[in-house]
């Protein structure tokens, strides 16, 4: 049975402004998702079988954050199955997505992803996150599974040797504790903290978004 017809429903009530026709975006989602749920059976890409389970929990819930990215360089850390960059490259068609991965199943996987979706506007590196190394600007560093807040902006606070005022560090969190909160020191402060809303979802889910003193 096709999923489109409630992928299509979802982004609608999700209420976020995407680049590109609903339509297409749901049937590229649905490929992604069949993806997943086909190497999910031997790699073990995710604990959640069901693709519409999956539409929920990890593809709407990654849109959720859109208004809230900036820039059109983002690198998402841990990535795992490509969530949140790969809906957020579905979605954004014109940004640069650099997604780091070290675990080699999961990179390989996300190697498929790409090219089954041509997803041009797509970089991976399979490499843990203290080793990469990128020239240029980067506007929003982003996570969803990585790790605490205090460890998330110190390992990447070197992605790139060039600062910016302006670049976001963006924690996808389901409730942030204030001892989590209190390991962001200085020079990187708290921004905000934005309560998401997706359609389907009961659980809490917020945004922290990190700046950096220059």
């Amino acid at each position: 049975m096709s999923l489109l017809p409630q992928i299509e429903q979802s982004l609608q009530a999700l209420d976020v402004h995407f680049d590109v026709a609903t339509g297409q975006l749901a049937q590229r989602i649905e490929q992604y998702l069949l993806l997943i749920e086909k190497w999910n059976k031997i790699h073990n890409l995710t604990a959640i079988r069901d693709p519409r389970a999956m539409l929920t929990q990890h593809v709407l819930d990654s849109l959720a954050v859109l208004p809230h990215i900036h820039g059109p360089r983002i690198v998402d850390v841990g990535t795992g199955a490509g969530l949140p960059g790969i809906p957020i490259a579905l979605a954004r068609p014109d940004s640069q997505i650099i997604l780091v991965e070290s675990n080699q199943k999961k990179a390989v996987f996300l190697q498929q992803v790409k090219i089954e979706l041509a997803l041009h506007n797509v970089e991976i590196r399979m490499q843990r996150i203290e080793d990469v190394r990128l020239t240029g600007t980067v506007d929003t560093i982003i996570t969803r599974a990585f790790s605490e807040l205090g460890k998330f902006v110190a390992l990447t606070r070197n992605l790139t040797v060039e600062n910016d005022e302006d670049r976001r560090w963006v924690a996808m969190k389901a409730n942030c504790a204030d001892n989590e909160l209190r390991q962001i020191v200085d020079p990187f402060y708290l921004e905000t903290i934005i309560p998401l809303a997706v359609p389907g979802l009961d659980a809490a889910r917020q945004l922290v978004i990190i700046k950096q003193r220059i």
